[in-house]
């Protein structure tokens, strides 16, 4: 006996019903019919009675059903024992949404070549989670940047990038060779949703309650700077696009990239993800 042809027999004597079953098994009739007639073949015993009012269980496909159930259910413990006991073989990283960070790049590579039979799984989040779905159970590590609430998470710092703030490349303080926050004190800024983290939402408007549009995004950040000639921060060394430059900040604290997960996840692929990405930011 299969346990694949058991199982097909328990979907049959549960639903008392061949149609039925094979729509819950997700397979045609015909095959479904032929493996129950085989396995009374092979059991020398007739476990259905069909007839135009439906489907019976005999005496002995009663018994079936119950060794039957007991069996698959084993099994399924088993199955669950051992996927237990070799840990996990996917993880999933948390990313803003932003994908410049050179960083990462090399922290992929090596993790490929290190764990080349775990499946990483990427979720990428807008400007308002810093967290990347870490709070919300999405992810199992969050590839980061700081400063946000760390309540209830662990994070480890992988560097600093100074910042400077983005503007159109024919304003007055463009020339410049670097600003001071006091220089764009009148200036607007853009500035995240009601209900973004409030230590990240302060950083990134230079500690400053600020006037100017909202935004979710990387990119609308700069469309911000682009199209209405509003102040955003980014860190500095990324590309800017056209028509933008990026003017060394000299008195704002240096944007940390960091990596945070739960505090208390047992997940071992956990250890090993700080580590290599510990080893390929210091580069």
């Amino acid at each position: 006996m299969e346990l694949r042809t058991l199982r097909y027999f328990v979907a049959v004597a549960e639903e008392l019903h061949f149609g039925r079953a094979a729509a819950r098994l997700h397979m045609s009739q015909p095959p479904l019919s032929r493996a129950i007639k085989q396995l009374e073949t092979d059991l020398g015993a007739t476990l259905l009675h069909r007839s135009a009012q439906g489907v019976t269980l005999t005496p002995a496909g009663t018994v079936l059903l119950n060794e039957a159930r007991t069996l698959l259910d084993h099994t399924d413990r088993i199955r669950a024992r051992i996927a237990a006991q070799a840990g996990p073989t996917a993880v999933t990283v948390g990313l803003l949404g932003d994908g410049t960070d050179l960083g990462a790049l090399r922290l992929a590579n090596t993790y490929h070549r290190r764990h080349p039979d775990i499946e990483v799984h990427i979720r990428e989040t807008d400007l308002t989670d810093p967290t990347c779905g870490l709070r919300t159970g999405q992810v199992d590590i969050a590839l980061t940047r700081a400063p946000f609430d760390e309540t209830g998470l662990t994070v480890h710092q992988l560097r600093t990038d100074p910042v400077g703030a983005v503007l159109r490349t024919d304003d007055p303080l463009a020339s410049r060779t670097r600003l001071d926050l006091a220089d764009l004190a009148d200036r607007r800024w853009f500035h995240f949703p009601d209900g973004t983290d409030p230590l990240w939402g302060s950083y990134w408007t230079g500690g400053e309650t600020r006037e100017g549009p909202v935004v979710r995004a990387v990119q609308e950040c700069r469309q911000a700077v682009l199209w209405n000639g509003t102040v955003g921060i980014t860190p500095l060394g990324h590309d800017m696009p056209e028509g933008l430059t990026a003017v060394p900040l000299t008195d704002m604290a240096p944007s940390r990239v960091v990596v945070a997960w739960n505090e208390g996840d047992t997940n071992p692929l956990i250890p090993s993800f700080v580590h290599i990405a510990t080893a390929t930011h210091r580069r």
